[in-house]
């Protein structure tokens, strides 16, 4: 089976960078990012030492209900480009050890059971051992140490990896 890793659409990037409000409502912190390990969710690449970040509450659902996590997420401040769909791991997520893997139903539901800690290298086989459950609709790649939201997964179409 084949899955794609999916950054923060563009759409919405656009839309904090120019000054629009976060999942609380509010205005997205901005600060300066000291390079120890600042990833943008949009591009999928850390921001570099000595640029502006947005610093923002992210909730990646399109739902608000008991299931839907909300957590802190850093952002380009600038226009960046978007992480292409792609089933290599993205460069955020290269070089930490261990992240959260976790699958949700199409309505935006936990799948219990399918939660772990994961090690890097163990990523996209996990991934897709719980696409072998028909109820999974995505999985959420998530910091192993504070639960932060990095980026989404989704089984590949024939299009998504071909062209």
């Amino acid at each position: 089976m084949s899955i794609v890793f999916k950054a923060l659409s563009t759409k919405d990037a656009r839309a904090l960078q120019a000054g629009g409000l976060d999942s609380n409502g509010q205005l997205p912190e901005r600060q300066v990012s000291d390079g120890e390990g600042n990833p943008c969710r949009h591009c999928l690449q850390y921001i570099a030492k000595g640029k502006e970040m947005l610093v923002l509450g992210h909730r990646p659902f399109g739902s608000v209900q008991p299931y839907a996590e909300m957590g802190p997420i850093f952002l380009c401040a600038d226009a960046c480009e978007r992480n292409e769909e792609t089933s290599n791991l993205p460069v955020v997520i290269e070089t930490r050890p261990r992240f959260i893997v976790r699958g949700y139903t199409a309505d935006e539901r936990i799948r219990y059971g399918t939660g772990d800690v994961v090690e890097t290298e163990d990523i996209i086989e996990a991934c897709e051992a719980r696409f072998e459950d028909p109820e999974i609709a995505f999985i959420h790649v998530r910091s192993a140490s504070n639960n932060c939201f990095y980026c989404r997964v989704e089984r590949a179409r024939p299009s998504a990896l071909y062209g």
